[in-house]
């Protein structure tokens, strides 16, 4: 059995297990990790005596809320592209931005390409990469855990980690029933954790604790008959293992709803529209959206003896059109009004509207493809508008948007719909 040293600064009376068990819990783990633990994963550190601090962090920020087979293929493009961090730091936004299009929670993005910034400002003052904790949280995105997860694999330094992996193996090893998401629990969690990552090869535990959420103390159906802290592990000697971690039930995520216009000219070129740097998707490419005001019923006019749905006009509520209208959709959708341009439908039958279903963190977002062509003398119009107002927009077909910009996935499943 592996021997360590383990980090007993603190009292053991606070905790559900008794000292054999905690003083033995690192040992346990990384014997299995040894063993059964995945060791061949791109950003591995653990088996190098040259740590590469680059490579951890840009894998952390990645893994943040997005699986291991989502991320590899991400990670492969972004080290082929940037290899450095001073390629990273020195890339247009654009070549970033379309790097990392399809993974999700944009801000990361955003975080890394600012946080390369900052990491280079940091060698080229101090000759290396931040040395401490409170160095590594300094940059853009980096958090506590990520921090202690660059400083324990990127470094080989003593570091503690206790994302969402940590928080489900310990909160069922220990059947801690505290609401993870409040304070208490989590300081609780955090102190946990620092009580059984070991002073040496802190780093080796890291990967053995993350391996230990992914593989073995999954969500539903975890692997209990293989698992090494199974002896001990409170919710387990309890049956209650998916009991845990204790969470507020969510409440129902509201939807949302807006039509994406495709507006194309002869030559098939659409209108692409850059985000704002804040809100969803900040710094991407978009289709220019309208926002379709829901309320209880249905607002119904008349065509042909059949009864359509008709979205509501929302400039009466200006509080609603200012919120959510980019300025880019403002322009755009005022000048639809006034030179009474509408935007029809591109599903197969008159009654179906077939909206693509979209799910974002706090919101389901349903996005209803409209298409509209305009001539040459329209399209300079509306680029002159938008050009007044420096918004940045291209014109461009839909496969050279998908090979050349950063699209959201939302956009990818319109213009392949």
């Amino acid at each position: 059995m592996t021997q360590l040293t383990a980090n007993s600064e603190s009292s053991d009376t606070t905790f559900n297990h008794t000292t054999s068990s905690l003083n033995s819990f690192a040992p346990r783990l990384l014997d299995w990790f040894a063993e059964n633990g995945r060791h061949d994963l791109p950003w591995q550190q653990h088996q190098t005596d040259t740590p590469n601090p680059y490579i951890v962090w840009l894998s952390e920020v990645m893994l943040q809320q997005t699986q291991v087979t989502t991320v590899l293929p991400y990670f492969a493009r972004f080290m082929d592209t940037f290899p450095t961090v001073q390629d990273l730091a020195a890339a247009e936004w654009d070549v970033v931005a379309e790097h990392w299009a399809g993974l999700g929670y944009y801000a990361r993005a955003r975080n890394l390409h600012k946080g390369a910034k900052q990491l280079v400002e940091v060698i080229d003052e101090t000759g290396d990469f931040p040395q401490t904790l409170a160095g590594w949280e300094a940059i853009s995105g980096v958090g506590p855990s990520t921090a202690g997860a660059i400083m324990a694999m990127g470094l080989h330094r003593y570091g503690v980690i206790c994302d969402g992996n940590v928080k489900r193996v310990l909160t069922r090893w220990a059947a801690i029933d505290g609401d993870i998401t409040k304070s208490a629990t989590t300081k609780e969690l955090w102190a946990l954790a620092e009580r059984l990552t070991p002073i040496e090869n802190s780093g080796l535990f890291a990967q053995a604790m993350m391996d230990m959420g992914a593989t073995l103390c999954t969500r539903s159906k975890p692997a209990c008959l293989l698992c090494p802290l199974k002896d001990d592990c409170l919710a387990h000697a309890e049956g209650r293992e998916t009991d845990y971690p204790v969470k507020a039930k969510k409440q129902p995520k509201p939807s949302k709803f807006s039509d994406a216009l495709l507006i194309e000219g002869a030559s098939d070129d659409i209108l692409w529209l850059q985000r704002p740097d804040n809100g969803i998707w900040g710094g991407l490419w978009s289709l220019p959206l309208q926002f379709i005001e829901k309320i209880t019923g249905k607002a119904t006019v008349i065509v042909q003896d059949t009864s359509l749905d008709k979205p509501l006009d929302v400039r009466s509520d200006e509080k609603v059109y200012e919120a959510e209208f980019t300025t880019a959709e403002q322009i755009i959708n005022e000048w639809l009004i006034e030179n009474k341009l509408v935007a029809a439908s591109t599903s197969r039958t008159l009654l179906d509207d077939d909206p693509i279903k979209h799910s974002l963190t706090h919101f389901h977002w349903y996005l209803t493809p409209r298409k509209l062509t305009i001539d040459a003398k329209q399209i300079n119009v509306l680029s002159e508008k938008l050009a007044a107002a420096d918004i940045v927009f291209k014109w461009l077909s839909e496969q050279k948007a998908q090979d050349s910009l950063g699209l959201p996935r939302a956009m990818i499943k319109i213009i392949e719909h």
